[in-house]
């Protein structure tokens, strides 16, 4: 496996590290297949991922020098989005299970749009956001005119994108574009206990609830509320709901085992 990221197996979860501290974990092809392959393994055999960055930072995007155009004589910036970050996002959002970010510096350009693809951030109080699209001439990519509009509404998400200002950790909270900002000294140890804290959760109800709540974007209310008794159909016939119901009742700890419906 490629050394461009770092993956640590834990008890029913994984941790994946973005691992090109020298260049603040910028991404090369060589990266995005390596992240790939790590997700699809992680779908395979856990039912939690946790995705981090190494050294100082989070991860600041695309490596330019891949796509610097002194040197290249037609750069499609078009192919980079369609083959290499938008297949990363969907991979992202069609994982059954959570997928948890944890911001350990600054996210700039798409590697503020992949945390925002991830289902919960963390981020470290020293932590930023950082639409620097704007200072290159290009577009927020990699989801993130979606993730900026749809958490933030069109006023907050032009301001960042158009002036490429840096939104640190916890205004970012406080305006709800992540869940939470913790200090810098804390925040491997919170990201790691909410992990696997889900790692023994209600696997397949997690993955309904994201099917829902990504659905809730362009749903109309009535398309919703079908949508979500077709989930809790689903859901009722799972071990966990029959496990989590049982526990309740007799006032015991649940063992969730993440099992589909048969």
């Amino acid at each position: 496996m490629s050394d461009t990221i770092l993956v640590t197996k834990h008890d029913g979860w994984v941790e994946i590290a973005l691992n090109r501290p020298d260049r603040l974990n910028s991404f090369t092809e060589e990266m995005h297949l390596a992240l790939r392959a790590a997700l699809d393994a992680a779908a395979a055999d856990a039912r939690a991922v946790l995705l981090t960055g190494s050294g100082r930072g989070f991860c600041a995007g695309q490596d330019l020098g891949d796509r610097d155009p002194r040197k290249l004589d037609d750069i499609d910036l078009g192919k980079t989005v369609r083959n290499l970050w938008a297949p990363l996002v969907r991979q992202i959002r069609a994982l059954e299970m959570p997928v948890v970010c944890a911001v350990n510096g600054v996210a700039a350009g798409a590697g503020s749009s992949l945390a925002l693809a991830c289902d919960m951030v963390f981020a470290s109080d020293k932590a930023k956001f950082i639409q620097s699209f704007a200072n290159i001439g290009l577009v927020p990519d990699t989801g993130g005119s979606f993730s900026l509009t749809t958490l933030l509404g069109p006023a907050r998400a032009k301001g960042l994108a158009l002036t490429g200002e840096p939104l640190m950790a916890e205004q970012a909270a406080d305006w709800g574009l992540i869940w939470k900002c913790v200090p810098d000294a804390e925040l491997m140890e919170v990201a790691r206990a909410q992990v696997a804290a889900f790692a023994t959760g209600t696997t397949y109800g997690y993955a309904q609830t994201k099917k829902a709540i990504h659905a809730a974007h362009t749903n109309a209310m009535d398309e919703q509320l079908e949508l979500e008794a077709e989930l809790m159909f689903q859901c009722g016939k799972s071990p966990d709901y029959a496990e989590g119901v049982g526990a309740f009742l007799d006032k015991r700890k649940p063992s969730f085992t993440g099992e589909k419906p048969q």
